[in-house]
């Protein structure tokens, strides 16, 4: 960890609702004329689009999956964040996800890479939102270098469900397909992306209010009118929350333990800026 160069990390699997959290950082970070590095979850994969077609492929085991050490490269990634806390700079490298983003380096494709390239000082903190924020393994723990962990995650059915929809609308992908994925990344969900709410400093999950109890057969997506955002934090005293503040400003919220307050979904970025905006400024003023 380090207050002169310090590290902010958002872990969630996609449709968790990361997309919301990073909005609501850029939103703190024009506003407070914060100058960021972004990181990307995805530059740490260990293979390749094509790589990792035939990775499965080969896989005897049933169960190799993007959520897991064998398809990931969690020591450059805690490489990454240690070189950072201590120097300010880091290398980086982008995961072309489509045509549009492959078209910005002349030569590659989607599902490829791009080189690394030295980022030099001169940013503010570290930025970054992927899957794998505060993974620990035998051989990588990514978690002890980061200053402020925040985790995003929707309760499981939810989840599913907003998988199920994008893989199948988006991707093209056929239901058999995406249950055969869910099952696949199952062992490394539970031992590689579970704990790291536990040890998130903030968890915002996203509980719906309607049924979802068989995913398979859910023919729309819960509307955040249609859910609540459950928001724990491991230590309140460490960032001084002021609940009562955080009540009366999100209107509908509620106090379920002492230290986790409940507000209604349409209010999760609203909520997220309010909460966050606070440490990060702390966070600089730390910097000197």
């Amino acid at each position: 960890m380090s207050k002169k160069h310090p590290v902010v990390a958002v872990t969630g699997s996609s449709g968790a609702g990361t997309t919301t959290v990073k909005r609501a950082f850029e939103h703190i970070f024009y506003r407070d004329g914060i100058k960021p590095l972004v990181i990307e979850g995805d530059s740490y994969h260990r293979y390749n689009r094509v790589e990792m077609r035939e990775a499965v492929a080969k896989d005897t085991t049933g169960t190799l999956s993007h959520f897991g050490p064998e398809a990931n490269l969690f020591d450059v990634l805690a490489e990454t964040f240690e070189t950072y806390g201590k120097t300010g700079g880091c290398k980086r490298r982008y995961y072309l996800h489509s045509k549009e983003e492959a078209a910005a380096y002349p030569g590659q494709e989607p599902g490829e890479f791009t080189p690394w390239e030295e980022m030099a000082p001169g940013t503010d903190l570290l930025f970054y939102e992927g899957l794998h924020g505060g993974v620990v393994t035998d051989d990588a723990n990514v978690a002890q270098h980061v200053d402020l962990l925040v985790g995003v995650v929707p309760i499981v059915n939810l989840e599913w469900i907003q998988k199920i929809h994008r893989d199948g609308a988006e991707r093209g992908y056929s239901a058999e397909a995406i249950v055969d994925t869910i099952l696949r990344r199952m062992p490394d969900y539970v031992n590689h992306i579970t704990p790291q709410f536990s040890r998130s400093d903030i968890n915002f999950q996203r509980v719906s209010t309607v049924d979802t109890s068989n995913p398979f057969i859910a023919r729309d997506i819960p509307t955040p009118d249609e859910s609540f955002v459950v928001i724990r934090f491991r230590d309140p005293a460490k960032f001084n929350i002021d609940f009562d503040h955080l009540l009366a400003m999100l209107q509908g919220s509620f106090m379920s333990r002492r230290n986790t307050i409940v507000v209604p979904g349409g209010k999760m970025g609203f909520a997220m800026e309010i909460i966050l905006a606070p440490i990060i400024e702390k966070m600089m003023d730390e910097r000197g």
